[in-house]
């Protein structure tokens, strides 16, 4: 059979945080089709199934018997992750084993507060267990749909198919980019986008085709409530009558929660762990000043999370039984002997499921904003579980165009749409969908329709499927355009004042049309990078979409942050000047892309027709968003501050004495102002002025020290401007070379100053890079020393204990063994009834270098960097054994080690410690007579006061810019 070339099949897929599913619609056919994937069930077994289960299984060496995975093709998983297991037997074997099982990757595909690119699943696993990105995990799942397509279909492959993939309305630009990323490294490289409830609204059209208009008469706005395992979308639609025909508008969508199957799972598994801690607790534990229970490791939690989700299934169907028992299995040579079992019961569901997510809320009271939900796995949950006070908030914010479709006046009354659409696989749940419908008609104050949605399950993927066809004209189709407004953000008030922005795309707009802000101009400098900070909203600020062009004034809480957008202008034709000193005025372009994405071009005034792509930058968290135009707020004799710094440091050979160069630093403070108080684009000013200088530092030892302290001040922490990830690399390329008076001391501790207040920002290959230089300086023997490269800077042990602890994106297990060598050393120090002057120094070094490599929350890099509990626990029962009233820095130390940040899978307190060691710390900060704030962050989750950040850190940070992100 050859190879079609043109695509034959319409399909749609449905990569959902539980379950993915691909739904096809044969040649010439408008009967749309669930795909059966062929699945291991069982090991050796497998059998076709419409569901496959989004998860991934790690299995040890030697856990599964050779053959076992064998599938009918030939698997290639892009993670390469050898006897990945992928679909329903991941599932069973996960639920069976802790710590194996990578799930829920869609949340975190768009979780900001991570590197979703980098290998972070199963989050919490122990070391040896292959882990694998949030975006590798998507793109495995992509992958293993392919190959079973692919197996039933040679001459017709996947890749060649008309494709559409759904993602979340709430989906920023980031998560949107990234999806389709996963899709190319799947090997599907050419497809659309689909919004979930719109699918699912598509589907239900398809299926009632042929009867639409009476089905619809009587509805003028159509809610469609999609609640999944990981996601809770919302979508209103327009129903308009044109010549007896339904018009079908999409008119709003909700903002992204992370709140759904998965929560009231986690929710139920909580229930289970406090009735299993009582039982320990009936058994001698947490009884008459004995230690409380003991908490469950993050991956055992994971476990009893997964058979809670079974039991909260068997109890919500409509022959439920009165209670399922769940049972956690022993761990080790103690599998079965030391199993445990617990009982939920339907009360427990009504109370936890129903009356949790699902309250009746006649008040329509809006969402609680806590300062923190619930933490765990790593995900930031909504923190506000209940689904129908997010819901009466959603309606809030489209109320307008609500009451418009409605016909209704503005009374003040809340609008409610008059049917409702349920999708997702919470509401297999009879009892969760009648809650919701029966709220609803509540608030309506008569009965809402709701439309019957055949199987939840696969209706996002049929409904991908009926969208291709509605655009070839063979189905009923729903008009969309901009799912949110873009804005691109001129100034970020500071204190949480209100951002001034321009619209860049309305909500609304269609695909392939470009807006062009004619009103603002930029002049782009060629040969650099630009980047330019957006930010979005489902909402329509003042009432009605706003304007291309239009200035508005966004609260900060109604907007999402997007990564930043970025390019280098290069000139295509060839130029009379500098290049570095040529600007280009350019004008910014966007359109809603026809896979459905956000373009942005930076387009020549000129009239050449030059224009440059403007490309999301995906890699990492998201960085402090500055406005680089921010020339009007830096002081007014920096440009004599400009001139110091190139008389100093300049290309022209003037006569400086050595004086003048050792006061820069004072000459720069008395033009602007104490050096603590230059604010971030100010640094980065005197930075670009150093960077371009550089290699005047060579001139004298003088020269070298001025510049490299200057340098460190000025680009610290590393991030929180635009355009320092290119200052960085500019920076990097000076390592290499090292120092130019590496016999000068003062020379030799500020460079390394200056990488150790930089750290933030280099990469985990450059930190890398600097740990072996850190290794080298603190335990060569004599016979490697006397071979050190001359590149190789000589470093103190006070610079490099400073470094080392900087380092934050090394591998834990690095933290770990850095750690350990830490620890030996300070509990090697002779004790003494009161430590000497030159004792208490020592302390101080290695105490501070221990709390930061210890520390449970980074300081700069992603939570899934911190050293492991094991080694976190082993250091405090050391530490105990220190006076703290004597050795304060031990105190400090303790509390940042044993600091609480909500996740299991960082904080101390495992299942054979139990809560006890966190007490014992919160005992002795009290005895020692510490900062009461000290004690606070082992108590419960808070932020950092000024001052413990600012000791941590080493130095003072840049006005208004926060280290934890």
């Amino acid at each position: 059979m050859g190879t079609s070339a043109a695509p034959a099949w319409l399909v749609g897929i449905d990569l959902g945080t539980t379950n993915t599913v691909l739904a096809y619609a044969a040649p010439g056919s408008q009967e749309v089709e669930t795909f059966a994937i062929e699945q291991l069930v069982a090991p050796g077994e497998v059998a076709p199934a419409p569901l496959l289960p989004s998860a991934r299984y790690h299995p040890a060496p030697g856990e599964l018997a050779a053959g076992a995975l064998q599938l009918p093709w030939h698997t290639q998983d892009p993670t390469g992750v050898q006897d990945a297991v992928v679909g329903r037997l991941a599932r069973l074997l996960g639920a069976a084993t802790p710590g194996r099982l990578v799930a829920s990757a869609k949340s975190w595909l768009s979780h900001h507060g991570v590197d979703r690119t980098a290998p972070i699943l199963p989050w919490g696993a122990p070391d040896e267990v292959p882990k694998i990105s949030p975006l590798a995990a998507s793109a495995s799942y992509l992958a293993y749909l392919r190959a079973a397509w692919n197996a039933r279909h040679p001459g017709q492959p996947l890749e060649r198919q008309d494709l559409v993939l759904t993602v979340p309305a709430s989906f920023d630009e980031g998560a949107r980019a990234l999806t389709l990323e996963a899709a190319r490294l799947a090997g599907l490289p050419s497809l659309r986008l689909l919004e979930e409830p719109q699918a699912a609204l598509y589907d239900w059209l398809q299926r009632h085709r042929d009867r639409l208009a009476g089905e619809l008469a009587a509805s003028r706005l159509v809610l469609v409530a999609d609640v999944g395992g990981g996601t809770t979308d919302f979508s209103l639609v327009k129903v308009e009558l044109e010549d007896a025909q339904p018009r079908l508008t999409r008119i709003g969508v909700g903002n992204h929660l992370i709140l759904g199957g998965d929560n009231m799972d986690l929710a139920l598994a909580h229930l289970a762990e406090a009735r299993l801690g009582a039982q320990d607790g009936a058994h001698g534990g947490g009884q008459d000043g004995q230690a409380p229970p003991a908490r469950l490791s993050a991956a055992r939690l994971a476990q009893l999370t997964e058979r809670c989700r079974a039991a909260k299934e068997q109890l919500l169907a409509a022959d439920a039984p009165e209670q399922v028992n769940v049972t956690l299995l022993g761990t080790g040579s103690r599998l079965i002997g030391a199993s445990r079992t617990v009982a939920l019961t339907r009360e427990d569901v009504r109370q936890i499921v129903l009356d949790g997510f699902f309250p009746l809320n006649p008040s329509q009271e809006g969402a609680k904003r806590a300062r923190a939900g619930i933490v765990e796995f790593g995900l930031p949950y909504a923190s506000d579980p209940a689904i129908t006070r997010h819901l009466a908030d959603f309606l809030r914010q489209h109320a307008g165009a609500a009451r418009e479709a409605l016909g209704i006046e503005d009374d003040g009354s809340l609008p409610v749409p008059d049917t409702l659409l349920l999708n997702g696989g919470v509401f297999r749940g009879a009892a969760l969908a009648a809650r919701l419908a029966d709220t609803l008609s509540a608030w309506r104050g008569e009965p809402i329709r709701v439309l019957h949605n055949r199987d939840p399950d696969v209706a996002v993927a049929r409904g991908a499927v009926a969208y291709s066809l509605a655009r070839q004209g063979l189905a009923p189709g729903i008009e969309s355009g901009s799912a949110r407004s873009y804005f691109l953000l001129l100034d970020d008030a500071p204190g949480g004042g209100m951002l001034k922005t321009v619209c860049l795309l309305p909500r609304g707009e269609k695909p392939g049309v470009e807006v062009r802000l004619l009103e603002r101009s930029f002049g782009l400098r060629l040969g650099r990078p630009v980047r330019f900070h957006l930010v979005s909203t489902t909402a329509d600020p003042q009432g009605a979409p706003p304007l291309p062009g239009q200035l508005i004034d966004l609260d900060p809480a109604d907007v999402v942050r997007l990564p930043a957008i970025a390019t280098v202008l290069r000139a295509q034709t060839a130029g009379t000047g500098s290049e570095k000193k040529t600007e280009m005025p350019v004008q910014l372009a966007a359109s809603l892309s026809e896979v459905g994405t956000l373009e942005v071009h930076c387009v020549a005034e000129d009239g050449s027709g030059q224009r440059w792509k403007l490309e999301f930058q995906l890699r990492g968290a998201e960085d402090e968003t500055q406005d680089e135009d921010a020339d009007a707020a830096l002081p007014p004799r920096l440009t004599d501050a400009l001139q110091r710094i190139d008389r100093i440091f300049g290309s022209r050979n003037q006569q400086v004495e050595s004086r003048e160069v050792r006061q820069l630093r004072g000459s720069l403070e008395h033009l602007l102002g104490a050096r603590e108080q230059w604010t971030t684009p100010l640094l980065r000013r005197l930075f670009d002025a150093l960077m371009e200088r550089a290699k005047g530092r060579r001139r004298s030892a003088e020269h070298e020290r001025v510049w490299l302290n200057l340098a460190g001040w000025c680009l610290r922490p590393g991030f929180g401007d635009p355009l320092d990830g290119w200052r960085i690399e500019q920076l990097w390329a000076l390592f290499e070379t090292g120092v130019q008076y590496h016999k000068d001391s003062q020379v030799r501790a500020e460079w390394w100053t200056l990488w150790r207040r930089v750290a933030g920002g280099l990469s985990t290959e450059s930190q890398l890079r600097l740990l072996d230089d850190f290794a080298f300086n603190l335990q060569a023997d004599p016979a490697d020393r006397a071979k050190r490269p001359v590149t190789l800077v000589d470093g103190s042990e006070d610079d490099m204990l400073r470094l080392g602890a900087s380092l934050e994106r090394i591998p834990s297990a690095y933290k770990v063994e850095i750690g350990d060598w830490m620890l030996g050393q300070i509990m090697a120090i002779p004790a003494m009834p009161k430590p000497d002057p030159k004792t208490a120094a020592t302390y101080a070094r290695y105490l501070w270098a221990l709390a930061r490599v210890g520390a449970r929350q980074s300081l700069q890099s992603s939570a899934h960097e911190v050293a492991t509990i094991e080694a976190a626990e082993r250091w405090l029962e050391s530490l105990l054994q220190l006076d703290w009233r004597r050795i304060e820095p031990a105190g400090f130390a303790a509390a940042h080690i044993a600091r609480k940040t909500g996740d299991r899978s960082r904080d101390i307190g495992n299942e054979m410690s139990g809560d006890a060691l966190r007490q014992q710390v919160l005992h002795k900060l009290a005895a020692s007579g510490a900062p009461a704030s000290w004690a606070a962050m082992v108590r419960e989750v808070v932020e950092l006061d000024q001052a413990s950040t600012t000791r941590m850190f080493g130095d003072a940070l840049p006005p208004g810019l926060k280290l934890l992100r």
